[in-house]
């Protein structure tokens, strides 16, 4: 498995319906919050990947017990948390690590959190600064996992957040679970709010105007009964290949719909895109629908300010589409890209400069001039699914056949991605090499 690539050959003609695999980030919330509820939680749907795996070990090696029916189907016997035996190893999960830190620092035990080289790399000063004036006792190493967190009274504040981030407000919220008096984040502008709907529907006291969010401490949550809906991040792989892929006609059926996510449709629509979302109905508080995709004839345009957040891991996946469109497109506002599993904006010029692309890279974005032509090329993955995903749907598209390297860290996100692709037409197979 360590030695998986990708095997991509130039596609027509994507045709037929599929589904994608289950939000990542409802997943990590699911098994989290249903560990801290008051009784049994039933999860659909879950990804099994190795993100959420990794969150799934951490609430397990707390004490909590959990029935696993199938892959994606899990019984969490939520209640009282025990100290564990060993460092809590979370593995690459960003989300993952930031958003148990909040709930570790209401406990009355120490913790250490810790995991991956890739996961030592990435910034945690924006949760220890909040956490910390909340009273909380976490340390950390120049600012960088691991994470060592020791019992202290949590107070509520109200925290101002210098930039919006969907994980930094959820260890805030999650820590004020803990704290006496009210905790208030106030959002410069929208993020995710996957953590205010789940909480909400588990009976916590949690209100919003769209700016600020106050949670008030009102005893255990209450335990879910939940399908996880489609991850629209996944969901873009798929998409902008049916739209460069020419004779391409796609349905994606139960995905997550959820609006501070689907800024990518939004940025596609803008492009040209023939993209038809049809809301279906409602699971865990999240609006689901499918989404037609046909190949479609892009052209550039420009993204800035707060649609960035709502599409901030779809950005890799956009410069293939910026390739193929017609004119200039130029992303702006998007230095949280840098600080990702990679520093993304580099790591795909990089890359796809092998296949022939020229993009040009600013601090918070790049420049794209098309349409350009791609050309085959060995590339890597750089132990980052959404990468490594990117670059093979280049590959589709790209004259003659590519490689990608490192292809095994797509089911961080994506399990059974080349498989589903395969199963639209994709020229893509895994191989071990």
């Amino acid at each position: 498995m360590a030695n998986d690539c990708f095997k991509v050959k130039p596609t027509t003609g994507l045709k037929g319906k599929t589904t994608v695999p289950g939000d990542k980030s409802i997943s990590h919330r699911a098994v989290m919050f249903g560990a801290m509820a008051e009784g049994e939680t039933q999860v659909r749907g879950w990804l099994a990947a190795g993100d959420t795996e990794a969150s799934l070990a951490s609430v397990q090696a707390l004490g909590i017990q959990v029935d696993r029916h199938s892959k994606n189907e899990l019984t969490i016997h939520g209640g009282k948390f025990t100290p564990p035996k060993d460092k809590l190893n979370l593995v690459n999960a960003g989300t993952g690590i930031r958003l148990i830190a909040g709930i570790m620092c209401g406990q009355p035990f120490e913790s250490v959190l810790d995991g991956s080289e890739q996961l030592r790399r990435r910034p945690m000063k924006r949760i220890l600064t909040p956490l910390q004036m909340m009273g909380a006792n976490i340390t950390a190493t120049n600012d960088r996992a691991p994470l060592t967190i020791k019992p202290a009274q949590m107070q509520g504040i109200k925290y101002d957040m210098p930039v919006a981030s969907a994980q930094v407000k959820s260890a805030i919220l999650l820590a004020g679970l803990f704290a006496r008096g009210a905790t208030a984040v106030v959002q410069p502008g929208p993020a995710r709010d996957h953590t205010e709907r789940m909480l909400s529907a588990m009976g916590a006291d949690i209100s919003s105007d769209g700016t600020t969010i106050v949670l008030k401490p009102n005893g255990a949550l209450k335990p879910m009964d939940l399908t996880v809906p489609g991850d629209i991040s996944s969901a873009a792989f798929v998409i902008v290949a049916a739209l460069v892929v020419p004779g391409s006609d796609i349905t994606l059926t139960g995905v997550n719909l959820n609006p501070t996510r689907t800024g990518i449709i939004d940025v596609l629509k803008a492009m040209g895109a023939d993209l038809t979302v049809m809301e279906t109905g409602l699971e865990a508080g999240e609006p689901v629908g499918e989404i037609r995709v046909r190949h479609s004839i892009l052209k550039g345009t420009e993204v800035g300010g707060k649609v960035v957040v709502e599409m901030i891991d779809e950005f890799p996946i956009l410069m293939v589409a910026a390739l193929l469109a017609e004119g200039k497109t130029t992303v702006r506002d998007a230095q949280e890209l840098r600080v990702k599993e990679t520093d993304r904006i580099s790591v795909m010029a990089g890359e796809l400069a092998k296949m022939g692309a020229k993009i040009t890279e600013t601090p918070d974005g790049f420049i794209i001039d098309g349409p350009q032509q791609l050309q085959a090329a060995t590339v890597e993955g750089h132990d980052d699914h959404r990468v490594s995903m990117s670059l093979s749907v280049a590959g589709l598209v790209a004259q003659g056949d590519s490689t990608v390297m490192d292809a095994r860290c797509a089911g961080d996100s994506f399990p059974g991605f080349a498989e589903t692709m395969a199963g639209l037409g994709a020229q893509i197979a895994v191989e071990n090499v």
